[in-house]
């Protein structure tokens, strides 16, 4: 099977020591509700500890998850246009961010290019995904967005292929846009097929699922 990894942007042990100078951190409870898409604020935030997810809702309250994020990694990074927030970020347990205004952001930038520039590669994958997504949107069956979303996720540790984020199908119907019940079935024939497992409460991909079911 071809190897597949997914990429992350996160801070070194140098770049986060460097940015706490620059930011406040704040403890949040499970739940909290960090960022309101659609609202205009000017902080940048860094996770120090814990896990949050981000996403979207649209008029009738259905949630689209977009991704998760844990330690080291960060969001809100279009403060930097002064426009509104694309999406809500919502704690999945207890964390630890540090908050950084804009203007203290810009000034972490003059004295660390390497960040500058990890950055902007962030911005242009987060361009490629959506792309690929609004693509598959259109083209791609349920199945098809399954099975590549399943893919998108898995990381390879030790030769083994799976995704180390615990999965609801319910989280798993919310990234494709399809109801959990035809995830479910999809998942269900998937495993019958010999292509994923259920390992220590994560999916293990076996072999590559064909690209038409």
């Amino acid at each position: 099977m071809t190897k597949h990894s997914r990429t992350t942007f996160t801070l070194t042990s140098a770049e986060l020591q460097a940015i706490a100078a620059h930011g406040v951190a704040r403890t949040y409870p499970k739940g909290a509700i960090v960022v309101t898409e659609g609202d205009t604020t000017d902080t940048f935030y860094v996770i120090l500890a814990g896990r949050v997810k981000v996403y979207a809702t649209d008029d009738a309250g259905r949630e689209i998850l977009f991704l998760t994020q844990g330690p080291g990694e960060y969001f809100g990074e279009l403060v930097l246009d002064e426009g509104p927030r694309s999406a809500s970020v919502m704690t999945l347990e207890k964390a630890r961010l540090l908050s950084v205004p804009k203007r203290e952001l810009e000034k972490f930038f003059t004295t660390n290019a390497t960040f500058a520039l990890n950055l902007m590669r962030k911005l242009i994958t987060r361009v490629r995904s959506l792309s690929a997504s609004v693509k598959s949107l259109a083209l791609m069956d349920v199945y098809g967005r399954v099975a590549r979303q399943l893919l998108e996720l898995a990381e390879e540790t030790d030769g083994t292929m799976a995704i180390s984020e615990r999965l609801t199908q319910q989280d798993l119907a919310n990234r494709v846009g399809a109801s959990r019940e035809m995830v479910g079935r999809i998942l269900k024939d998937l495993a019958e097929g010999g292509y994923i497992a259920t390992q220590h409460s994560r999916i293990v991909i076996i072999r590559r699922p064909p690209e038409h079911w």
